[in-house]
């Protein structure tokens, strides 16, 4: 399996995810993906609904990257 980057967005990588028994994949930063696509030209609603359809949202294989969203443990125990 080829892990899949997202072209145009490789200042975006945070590195490569990895889970037993499945292949490696390229890691983005989900907050920096939207803002990205703000710089381009979008207002935060439209840049979250072009990566929630267009990117979070495109299953391109077992290589499709992931998006993490940057937390603390306190967050992240809030969000389970």
């Amino acid at each position: 399996m080829n892990a899949m980057t997202m072209d145009g967005y490789d200042d975006c990588i945070l590195g490569i995810a990895e889970r037993y028994g499945l292949g490696r994949i390229v890691a983005y930063d989900k907050d920096k993906v939207i803002r990205k696509l703000m710089r381009d030209g979008m207002d935060r609603a439209e840049a979250e609904d072009f990566f929630y359809y267009n990117q979070i949202g495109a299953w391109v294989g077992e290589g499709t990257p992931i998006f993490i969203e940057k937390m603390n443990k306190e967050r992240v125990m809030e969000e389970l």
